[in-house]
């Protein structure tokens, strides 16, 4: 009896040992799973090939394409005043009446003074004639003859600078009317009439005169953007700006798209040094006209099209100090650092130049999980390989 119940105490004992070694195997088992994780999955793309009818945006400013500041140029008291404010005028239109009286009188006074040096020179020619008949019969000496030659020329260049004076004075004369330089829409009037203008070496502003038809439009294009402009239009001769070869639309804060359509027509001929851009100007048609200096602009410009721009979703782009770079997946699915070179924007993607191929795959989320030089789970990402018609924009 004793051995029987020490045979079943043992074999109870052998059969707790194999449930605690069969027990560590599969705790040793998880440990190995643990600590041999799986790659961390990412969502990849390839590039979507389209093409991209190229732009580029920018904001600004309009600005008058002329604006004139009209001052009294003779002295006088302002005596009429032809113009409502704000009113549209055409070049040449009657704007002030500066008192005329004595302008008129220096006039008169200039006039009477040719008709004295005509009178001269007749008595001159006519006695120069005289005398000269006068010689021939021994009648008269040389010395008298050239006497009289000399007074003749001397009456004909008096009478050339009397006729100067007359047209001096009528010149003076013209400027009490004080007309329109340029067509277009005039300010307010600065004096009123009957104020003294135009006092010596004090000329007097009278109205400032801006022509809004056509309208400029002022923007600034930084260097990026520049080179990448520059890029598109190689096609372009050195001066298709001020050729007007470069379409360009606009439009205002409340309007829908870019309605007003022209061309740029200025360029500045180098980079600011404090903001490190380019001025640009663009000329647009305003025949309403509706559209004032100063409004704020969204410029768009035309850039030559591309037939296979490769577009990348922009958010996969990455940038330091070698540049902007995005993270692919080859083969082997290994993560690759790829530098690359881009162009314009497309919506919220981004034309790539350089860099990547139409099948290379693309990280376009994970980016943080992924190294480059390690094992990654690439994931297609959905709706991939659709793609929609595209244009450029910044």
């Amino acid at each position: 009896m004793i051995r029987s119940g020490a045979r079943r105490r043992h074999g109870c004992l052998h059969l707790f040992a194999v449930v605690a070694a069969v027990a560590s195997l599969h705790g040793c088992r998880d440990v190995k799973e643990t600590a041999a994780p799986q790659p961390p999955a990412v969502t990849v793309a390839k590039p979507v090939t389209e093409r991209v009818a190229n732009y580029l945006d920018f904001t600004g400013n309009t600005a008058a394409t002329q604006k004139v500041t009209v001052v009294a140029r003779v002295e006088g008291y302002l005596e009429k005043i032809h113009f409502t404010d704000g009113q549209q005028v055409k070049k040449g239109d009657l704007l002030f009446t500066i008192q005329q009286a004595q302008y008129q009188a220096q006039l008169k006074k200039a006039q009477a003074q040719v008709a004295v040096e005509k009178a001269a020179l007749w008595h001159a020619t006519t006695e120069l004639r005289r005398y000269t008949d006068l010689v021939r019969q021994d009648a008269a000496t040389q010395t008298q003859v050239d006497h009289w030659r000399t007074e003749k020329e001397q009456a004909q260049a008096r009478l050339l600078s009397a006729q100067a004076q007359v047209e001096i004075a009528q010149l003076t004369l013209s400027y009490t009317l004080v007309r329109a330089p340029i067509a277009g829409r005039i300010g307010r009037h600065l004096v009123d009439a009957g104020n003294l203008v135009g006092g010596i070496g004090q000329p007097t502003s009278l109205a400032e005169i801006e022509q809004i038809d056509p309208i400029h439009v002022y923007f600034t294009i930084d260097q990026r953007e520049l080179l990448r402009l520059i890029e598109r239009q190689k096609a372009l001769p050195r001066d298709a700006i001020t050729r007007g070869l470069v379409p360009a639309t606009f439009g205002l804060l409340t309007e829908e798209g870019h309605p007003h359509e022209g061309h740029l027509d200025f360029a500045a001929i180098g980079i600011a040094p404090t903001t490190g851009t380019l001025q640009v100007r663009g000329v647009f048609a305003n025949r309403d006209p509706r559209i004032l200096p100063g409004l704020f602009a969204r410029v768009r410009v035309s850039a030559l099209e591309q037939k296979d721009a490769l577009l990348i979703p922009g958010d996969a782009v990455r940038f330091d100090q070698q540049g902007e770079y995005v993270l692919v997946v080859n083969a082997g699915n290994i993560v690759e650092r790829r530098g690359v070179k881009l162009g314009l924007q497309v919506g919220d993607r981004l034309v790539v130049s350089e860099g990547l191929g139409a099948d290379d795959l693309v990280i376009v989320e994970g980016l943080l999980q992924a190294v480059p030089g390690r094992a990654v789970s690439p994931q297609p990402a959905a709706g991939s390989e659709r793609a929609a018609p595209a244009r450029a924009g910044s």
